[in-house]
């Protein structure tokens, strides 16, 4: 296939709907995951980046864009790139308020400055998080990990549920 035969509009509106597999209500491209799609000799190079290096989602993100590309009749491959590391900072707004929306609470604040330090486990949170589902503000974590290690588990003490908080990082 020649490059100039790639319908790079048509392959970024697919690449687009590839949803995360344990967020199914954003978007790679809206959690930072979609780095790059660029076309290298006659192939495309779709770049992505792991939320955190043992992510287990990453599989099946692999698979997912590989399965897209064949549909579109496209030759191309997944790299994974580490370096900058992820960080929440590169969630998009509309991601933040459709993990809002699915019942988890968007990171609220700027992730940590890790240039110097580098940290193998998401500090807990000090801030204070709104429950996603009734607004309040009292509210406390339960647990350091939640349903994933990128989330902490916290109760709502005015609506008494628990819920995820996306740590941010």
């Amino acid at each position: 296939m020649q490059s100039m035969d790639i319908d790079m509009a048509a392959l970024h509106s697919a690449l687009d709907q590839l949803c995360d597999p344990e967020i199914p209500v954003v978007s790679l491209r809206e959690m930072g995951i979609l780095r790059d799609v660029k076309i290298v000799s006659n192939s495309v190079e779709v770049v992505i980046t792991p939320t955190y290096s043992g992510c287990p989602a990453m599989e099946q993100i692999h698979d997912d864009i590989l399965l897209t590309l064949k549909q579109l009749g496209v030759t191309g491959y997944v790299s994974t790139q580490l370096a900058p590391a992820w960080t929440t900072d590169w969630m998009t707004s509309s991601a933040r308020e459709k993990l809002k929306a699915y019942g988890i609470a968007p990171p609220q604040c700027q992730s940590p400055d890790t240039s110097q330090v580098m940290h193998f486990i998401r500090r807990v949170p000090t801030e204070v998080i709104e429950c996603p589902l009734c607004g309040s503000r009292n509210t406390t974590i339960t647990s350091a990990f939640g349903s994933t290690a990128c989330k902490a588990l916290c109760k709502c003490l005015s609506c008494q549920e628990p819920f995820d908080y996306f740590k941010p990082y």
